[in-house]
């Protein structure tokens, strides 16, 4: 069984869904912090007629401390939900697919999530099926592990009977192979590989986030992302 895990982003990139695929089971890092500053938890990237189109949801932190990410409660204070969607009607309203999920747009910008997580997990399962993944999602406050850092992702291997953990070829400078060594777990390193596919609005730009590769290609979208997936590199 091979295990993979990652923080619950917003409107996550392909790379995200890439990882997702190849695994058995995916947790979701639901009780882990916050971060303090800039995250992909709370913005993401999509693309307009002036290039990078940033989007980003208002969170409550203001003295609130350290909070796990499970605790984040959206702020609904002024206009950014129809600020937000009237953005991504405009920019995308021309792409050839834009129709078949603007339903999405609709749920993500007016329903009233009390949380980050409710909010990134109603648009994760939305992108998981649209992409037709069968991978397992799991949320670490299933798991009833409490330990952190590399520790945390070996006993996650532990309760869940794997002997495989997944991971980006860029995280393992931050990894201690000597832990999951010990505990009988294999490291299996990964490198993204990005797909070029069309896109409106001028000059490729890479890594945005899923849905503009989904509102451009539609039902082509899973070939272009995982057709070129091969073996997995060190």
């Amino acid at each position: 069984m091979i295990i993979a895990a990652n923080q619950p982003y917003f409107c996550p990139f392909s790379g995200f869904f890439y990882k997702l695929q190849r695994c058995d089971v995916f947790v979701i890092l639901d009780t882990v912090q916050f971060p303090r500053g800039t995250t992909w938890i709370t913005r993401n990237r999509f693309k307009n007629d002036q290039g990078t189109l940033w989007m980003t949801i208002p969170v409550w932190k203001k003295g609130l401390g350290m909070q796990r990410i499970s605790d984040v409660k959206i702020c609904y204070e002024g206009r950014w939900q129809h600020k937000h969607r009237e953005s991504l009607r405009s920019a995308y309203a021309h792409a050839p697919y834009f129709a078949d999920h603007v339903g999405i747009l609709d749920e993500i910008f007016t329903c009233q999530h009390l949380t980050m997580l409710e909010c990134n997990l109603a648009i994760i399962r939305y992108l998981v099926h649209a992409l037709e993944i069968d991978s397992k999602i799991m949320l670490l406050s299933e798991l009833g592990i409490h330990a952190r850092g590399n520790r945390l992702l070996v006993e996650m291997c532990k309760v869940l009977g794997s002997s495989v953990y997944l991971t980006q070829t860029a995280a393992a400078k931050y990894i201690d192979t000597g832990e999951f060594d010990a505990a009988g777990i294999r490291l299996d390193f990964f490198k993204y590989p990005a797909p070029i596919y069309p896109q409106l609005w001028g000059d490729f730009i890479p890594n945005l986030s899923a849905f503009d590769l989904l509102f451009n290609c539609g039902p082509k979208a899973q070939d272009i992302l995982f057709g070129s997936a091969s073996a997995r590199t060190d």
